[in-house]
């Protein structure tokens, strides 16, 4: 209870500071005038049609990430898998890149469907290739198909972005990962979605702590091994797919945050779920706000701050075999 409160304290903090942190910097009293509605005009614009939208499409987009993550690691048994091994993340990036080739999408608000369609169907193509041939599908076979369509449908991206580079401006902010633009209907298109997957991943974490200790064990345990593993991967899609839809692929959330928390709170999933939740939402938000500020008044997409910031602090904890084992 006490780490879930820090952490939740932290992630109203984060998300104070995000609405006062940018390349126009202002104080709380600005911030609450403009909550009140009795602000300047400059300052209502900042505040609630720039910086709330995005605010709490970070907080959705982090919070998604980092349970898809989580239930990725435990799913798989490799502490080094993250949500995009299952193909999501091409997935969306292709479904993308054919509506910019054949129906002339270009405004990132229009990529939220076909990206979580993509990443659907995707997800759904990684587990009947897994699963073909004898024996059930296993998460090795999953992992090495989701890798493999991952690889192709990443090459046929790159060579339709490249043929048409004027067609294809509009995915750059996309394809980096940035929460920059998306408004509130874009953020509530997704969260529907956002929300089944984060209570079936609650449902799902007795059963994955059964699941660690073998399948045979689970069994006895009385856990329904099969309806574990479709859960999961359906919980991954709706996380991860509805994520990168939302804000692209932002790279190191679902595959760092886990880590920490186990390394802080140990190996139960539920712990891990929950504490997954909160904690990720906060590194989405301050890279978000290290991205507004480093170069400003430009900015850095957060996809960016994110693969920087996680690098060095994941090979950290990679080194501790604590964080490292599942």
């Amino acid at each position: 209870m006490i780490g879930a409160g820090a952490l939740l304290i932290a992630l109203v903090g984060a998300g104070a500071l995000s609405l006062m942190i940018g390349a126009n910097p202002l104080g709380w009293d600005q911030v609450r005038d403009a909550l009140r509605g009795s602000g300047t005009t400059e300052t209502a614009y900042i505040v609630l049609d720039l910086r709330i939208p995005r605010t709490v499409a970070a907080v959705v987009a982090g919070a998604a990430l980092g349970v898809a993550g989580a239930l990725i690691q435990a799913f798989t048994r490799n502490p080094l898998a993250d949500p995009g091994i299952l193909g999501v993340n091409s997935g969306a990036a292709l479904a993308i890149a054919l509506g910019v080739a054949v129906f002339g999408l270009r405004d990132a608000s229009a990529f939220v469907w076909p990206a979580f369609a993509g990443a659907l169907c995707v997800t759904v193509a990684v587990y009947l290739i897994g699963s073909s041939g004898r024996g059930a599908a296993d998460p090795l076979r999953l992992t090495l198909a989701g890798v493999a369509l991952g690889a192709v449908f990443s090459g046929i991206t790159t060579g339709m972005t490249l043929s048409d580079p004027d067609a294809f401006d509009s995915m750059r902010s996309w394809n980096a990962g940035s929460v920059l633009g998306r408004g509130l209907e874009v953020t509530g298109t997704v969260a529907p979605f956002i929300v089944i997957g984060l209570l079936l991943a609650f449902v799902l974490a007795p059963g994955l702590n059964a699941l660690a200790l073998g399948d045979d064990v689970a069994r006895a345990q009385g856990a329904r091994v099969l309806g574990i593993r479709w859960g999961v991967i359906a919980a991954v899609t709706l996380l991860a797919g509805s994520a990168t839809a939302l804000a692209g692929p932002i790279a190191f959330v679902g595959l760092m945050v886990p880590h920490i928390v186990r390394w802080i709170f140990g190996v139960d999933q539920r712990l891990i779920i929950v504490f997954s939740a909160l904690l990720a939402p906060v590194l989405v938000l301050l890279s978000d706000m290290l991205g507004r500020v480093i170069i400003a008044p430009a900015e850095v997409p957060v996809g960016i701050v994110t693969a920087f910031v996680g690098a060095p602090i994941l090979i950290v904890l990679a080194r501790r075999r604590r964080a490292s084992a599942l």
